[in-house]
């Protein structure tokens, strides 16, 4: 179980993560990274997911084994509660996520990124983020990670019954099922005959905003973030100045989320541009913390797209995250093809993972429940296909 709801979550308070909130003898970062190491290490031997990487906070004083790899840290999991609230659009209810253990010690590596503090073997904190992401991809990829499987469908309640290959058989490895294919219809596109609709890219916690300085009041809280930096452009670019203030949809995809992305509007496909970059985690309560530039860090690849209705340019950006082994584009690679809404783009490997969507200034108008719960600092539940808008001047 990685969800709860309101009222038990309520029980304890919730923890605000700083550099100096895990027990005393286990802040050192060189500490923490061993502990990562010791996470990757262990999800090669322990098929039980659950009692691996992916054990939430809230149970971690349950697994003596997790315990010994940083001892103390059950004494915290049993005071507080580690994660952040999730409004579900379908019950209309918020729900608690707890954090899975590893972005929990990532987020504690993040107060000395960018800092000239060596770990593991004279590594630097970014170095040494990358290295156990790979680490983790490889034990992903390998044919023994298919006991893992099991154990993660249970974990995250994952419906089989959805699925293009419900057999996990079918599967050759972990990271072939965490990037699994869906049955043709399984996600529907909602007011698909619109041509102004505008819909999610992903299984996905959404937060939407009608301009980058209201996101940057409400959600990303870096002191870096800004349009240029993210699409990596000189601020004086042509495109920098396509997006300048620009409305933004920020689709947060959790480890349980259905891991391909897909278009949101209508569209004519342009160049992709990678860039590279670093492997932080993408929590929210990273996303929110004053300093943390993690959209604008991490490695990540621009889809420029076309709005076909009205020729108005969109900025696709899949961004990776710790333990993202890659960012694998499929339809969305086809430079000058066409796209419908809902069409597949492109999927991440195995970790949690963000789009984030650009569109001009006063193009597109978000349903007004998904700016209401934003403007709460709070991400909601959609799926692929659902509305989030539509664009403002269709012609």
């Amino acid at each position: 179980m990685t969800s709860l709801d309101k009222e038990t979550a309520a029980m304890r308070p919730i923890q605000e993560i700083h550099a100096d909130n895990l027990p005393a003898h286990s802040q050192d970062p060189g500490t923490v990274a061993v502990a990562l190491n010791k996470l990757v290490d262990h999800s090669a031997t322990q098929p039980d997911v659950s009692h691996s990487i992916h054990a939430p906070m809230h149970l971690i004083h349950h697994i003596p084994s997790l315990q010994s790899i940083l001892p103390g840290i059950e004494k915290l999991a049993a005071e507080y509660h580690v994660g952040n609230y999730v409004f579900d659009r379908d019950t209309g209810k918020e729900f608690f996520e707890s954090m899975p253990i590893y972005p929990r010690l990532g987020m504690h590596l993040l107060y000395y990124g960018g800092a000239q503090i060596k770990v593991l073997h004279d590594k630097k904190i970014e170095h040494v983020l990358q290295e156990i992401s790979v680490r983790q991809g490889k034990v992903y990829d390998a044919p023994e990670s298919v006991q893992s499987i099991p154990s993660f469908i249970k974990t995250y309640s994952i419906p089989l019954d959805e699925l293009l290959y419900p057999d996990l058989k079918s599967y050759k490895c972990f990271n072939e099922f965490f990037s699994r294919k869906l049955k043709d219809g399984a996600r529907p596109v909602k007011n698909a005959a619109d041509p102004a609709g505008i819909c999610s890219a992903a299984d996905c916690r959404l937060a939407v905003y009608a301009t980058v300085d209201l996101a940057k009041q409400f959600w990303i809280k870096g002191n870096l973030f800004t349009v240029p930096e993210l699409l990596h452009v000189p601020p004086d670019s042509e495109r920098a100045k396509t997006f300048e203030g620009a409305s933004m949809a920020c689709f947060r995809l959790a480890p349980a989320d259905y891991h391909r992305f897909h278009s949101p509007i209508d569209a004519t496909l342009g160049e992709i541009v990678d860039i590279p970059g670093e492997y932080y985690t993408v929590n929210p309560q990273a996303v929110n913390e004053p300093g943390f530039d993690v959209f604008t860090a991490n490695r990540r690849a621009v889809l420029y797209m076309t709005h076909k209705p009205t020729g108005t340019p969109v900025a696709f950006v899949a961004i990776g995250a710790m333990m993202v082994g890659s960012i694998t584009w499929t339809g969305g690679a086809q430079q000058g093809a066409t796209v419908a809404r809902g069409d597949e783009l492109g999927y991440f490997s195995y970790g949690g993972s963000t789009v984030v969507a650009l569109f001009p200034s006063g193009f597109v108008e978000f349903d007004a429940d998904l700016v209401e719960i934003s403007n709460k600092t709070l991400e909601t539940l959609v799926k692929v296909g659902s509305s989030i808008g539509h664009a403002s001047h269709p012609q």
